[in-house]
């Protein structure tokens, strides 16, 4: 019991139930082995005793952040503050990220009684001492807008004094009268109780809901890399990528475009090219730059030399496109290295120099560490931990010699890192400008390589010898680990979410909408102790509260919609929490099934409406190939199935059917059976009839494409990551190929804009 309650309160589950019925027990050495990644140490009954003791003598006032959200009773944490305490709210210092300059944040003084008026006014106003609110009204249901549009009363300190439960108003769904909601950021608050207890915490104040995305738009879903052009260096860039989204809004009047991750990779020969391993998330790789639209490009002096790196970047695209060869990311990236030493050597204008500088300032420390590392692994390897070992804290003083020694490289990853920030908010403008409502949809991967820039440069925010992955489940009996060390989540707490926020700020600067891989991760994670198998791992909580109120502030601060990956195991709560504050979920047609009753295809009016619909996604199998049952004998082939063939390629078979059945019930199918390209359309013509907020088609859907992107549970029998759209007979095919595809014409009709795809005026980003 004791090693039970002490994982209890640190968020360490003794046990789960991958399904209503069955509950598993965690091994004690997997609970030893995670609280001690959490700095408890629980190797013997004595020192639990110890821990545990220790862990229930601590009273905190507060928690390390406390979350409060507009319109909403305040939290427990604060309403349930000793009577006669004091309460101050110290303001997000003007000019800090996300909130604007120019106005210094004003405290504001309040003194009242639970339940009855309320003063409050900025100190040294002639205000100060007169009541905020008519004798016996609330507090303001919702706080003023950091922006400048009501006024801001960015600070508070406040008295309290219990009033009877019943009327408490935090009971009747308000805050109290005392309570003055601040601006919508992260402050701080102060707390004091009349017998001069104190605590200090990080206070979150979140709007409700994230901004959400028009009703009805569609857009279309791809792996960036996979999409070559005639201008590609051998994989697809943000060149590419803007010319999608300008073409897609302008001739489709399609909505958005949804890319994989393109958070930073740790270098390697090979590179690991998984999308969803990146060494940085916080940063993108500028493997994805198109070299020539950058502004420095033409006046490069060496042009015999840039002339022959684009001659061997033309033979590259030409083995992907027409020799059968694979996209070999580490060759791209050697010749865009070369070919960028050469850009960063002319000198930027002084507006274009002005714009780095505001750059650096802007992202500080975080870039100067990502820098950093990018040096230190072109000289000493990708691993950190293999590092000379002064080199192995960011903070150490060998790490700042080496960081004087390496000024030229550090100062060329952090150019890097801005021309790739520059072409981000390119491609975003181009698709606003074609009239896109949402624009570029964003990535996070679940985390990061345990060897690359994030873990290096915030040591102490992750679990260090455990690795996130999934229980085992009807799908996988073994269950997985994805090799990537989760964050701590006390250590996030006590720092106010400081590296969470500064995450998302990164990936939103330049998004309409972000996607969140694996969203249950806001929740919980299961952590997989290491040196164990997955069956040997258990879940560890997270502050859902604090967790979305900092993505809901974030999200509402750019102006962007957010939509989570909720596929798999999702425990009890977690959509309707998520609903709850406006994050879209994802609905794939092949898994909507009436499980709570017959278990047959779920008909279209039956959808949930705060989603996006989708056929498929990179980690399944393409529409034509599930509809062919092509996906099934690709496994039969790589030895993955754990039943006979015939077995698997009948019960696949009896599915689609029941699906198709159900098209040409509803109509959707008017050619009848034997036509692929008809029963794709009729597949997303279903979604179109669905009420999801967002219909988002698989781009190499749109030319018959039958090979998945990434096929899970496979490493060297298969090329993830490394093809490039293909048509039906797996012929490469180009971004001007594609929109000229008589297939995916036929197939967008289906899917024109029940309404206007523009977003109103009132509702544009800026």
């Amino acid at each position: 019991m004791g090693l039970s309650r002490l994982a209890a309160l640190h968020g360490v589950a003794t046990s789960y139930s991958p399904s209503p019925d069955v509950t598993v027990s965690v091994p004690d050495d997997t609970v030893i082995a995670v609280l001690a990644a959490l700095g408890v140490d629980a190797g013997t009954p004595a020192d639990v005793r110890k821990c545990l003791a220790a862990a229930e003598s601590r009273s905190r006032l507060l928690p390390p952040t406390v979350v409060v959200w507009a319109g909403e009773p305040l939290p427990p944490a604060l309403a349930g503050l000793p009577p006669g305490s004091t309460v101050t709210v110290e303001p997000e210092p003007s000019g800090a990220p996300g909130h604007p300059a120019g106005r210094p944040p004003a405290p504001l003084s309040m003194r009242a009684r639970a339940g009855g008026p309320a003063t409050g006014a900025p100190a040294g106003s002639p205000a100060a001492d007169a009541p905020a609110t008519a004798p016996g009204a609330a507090a303001p249901a919702t706080p003023p807008d950091e922006t400048g549009a009501a006024p801001v009363t960015p600070a508070g300190e406040a008295t309290t004094e219990a009033a009877p439960a019943p009327e408490a108003p935090s009971a009747r769904g308000e805050a109290p009268a005392w309570w003055i909601p601040p601006p919508h950021g992260v402050h701080r608050i102060h707390v004091r109780t009349p017998d001069n207890r104190r605590a200090t915490a990080t206070l979150v104040a979140a709007p409700a809901r994230v901004p959400q995305p028009p009703e009805g738009t569609h857009g279309f879903l791809v792996q960036l890399y996979s999409l070559l052009s005639a201008r590609s260096w051998g994989m697809g860039d943000l060149g590419d990528l803007a010319d999608l989204a300008g073409w897609a809004g302008r001739s489709l009047g399609s909505g958005f475009v949804q890319v994989n991750p393109l958070h930073a990779a740790v270098p390697g020969k090979p590179t690991d090219p998984s999308p969803y391993r990146p060494s940085s998330r916080r940063f993108p790789d500028p493997v994805h730059l198109h070299v020539e639209s950058i502004p420095e490009y033409g006046h490069v002096r060496d042009r015999a030399t840039l002339d022959d790196l684009r001659q061997d970047a033309a033979a590259l695209s030409e083995a992907v496109l027409n020799k059968g060869a694979l996209i070999d990311r580490d060759a791209v990236w050697e010749l865009k290295r070369q070919a960028l030493e050469l850009v960063v050597q002319v000198p930027l204008t002084p507006g274009r120099r002005a714009d780095y500088c505001d750059f650096l300032a802007e992202q500080g420390q975080a870039l100067e560490d990502h820098a950093l590392w990018c040096a230190l692994a072109e000289a000493h390897g990708p691993d950190w931990h293999t590092w000379p070992e002064a080199l192995r804290d960011p903070r150490s003083p060998g790490t700042a010699r080496a960081r004087s020694e390496l000024l030229d490289r550090v100062d060329f990853h952090c150019r890097l890192a801005w021309l790739t920030a520059g072409q981000l908010a390119a491609a975003q403008r181009a698709a606003e400008d074609a009239g896109m409502g949402v624009g570029i949809v964003h990535d996070l991967a679940v985390g990061v390589h345990p060897a690359g820039a994030d873990t290096w440069a915030q040591q102490e925010a992750f679990a260090h010898g455990m690795s996130v992955g999934a229980p085992p489940d009807a799908f996988n009996a073994r269950g997985q680990d994805w090799g990537l060390p989760p964050w701590r989540p006390d250590t996030l707490a006590a720092t106010g979410y400081a590296a969470y926020r500064g995450l998302l700020r990164g990936l939103l600067a330049h998004a309409g909408a972000l996607r969140i891989d694996h969203v249950m991760g806001l929740f919980r994670l299961w952590w997989v102790p290491e040196g164990r198998p997955p069956t040997d791992g258990t879940y560890v909580a997270y502050d859902a509260e604090a967790m979305l109120a900092v993505l809901v502030l974030e999200a509402h601060r750019a102006r962007t919609s957010v939509v989570g990956e909720d596929l798999g195991t999702v425990a009890p709560g977690v959509r309707e929490a998520l609903a709850r504050r406006g994050v879209l979920g994802t609905s794939v047609l092949w898994f909507e099934r009436d499980w709570e009753g017959d278990g047959r295809p779920l008909a279209p009016e039956k959808w949930r409406r705060d989603c996006l619909a989708t056929a498929t996604t990179h980690d399944l199998p393409s529409t034509a190939a599930r509809l062919t049952g092509d996906h099934v004998t690709l496994r039969h082939r790589l030895g993955l199935l754990t039943r006979s063939l015939e077995e698997e390629l009948t019960e696949d078979a009896t599915d689609t059917a029941e699906w198709l059945a159900l098209l040409a019930r509803l109509r959707m199918l008017p050619e009848g059976d034997g036509d692929e390209e008809a029963a794709v359309r009729a597949v997303h013509r279903f979604l179109r009839r669905t009420p999801a907020r967002m219909t988002g088609v698989w781009l190499p859907d749109t030319v018959g494409d039958r090979r998945p992107q990434n096929l899970p549970g496979t490493w060297d029998q298969y090329p993830n990551w490394r093809l490039p759209i293909a048509d039906p007979e797996g012929h490469p095919v180009t971004l001007e190929e594609i929109t000229a595809s008589p297939r995916l014409h036929a197939l967008m009709e289906v899917l024109r804009p029940r309404k206007p795809h523009t977003a109103p005026p009132g509702e544009r980003r800026p």
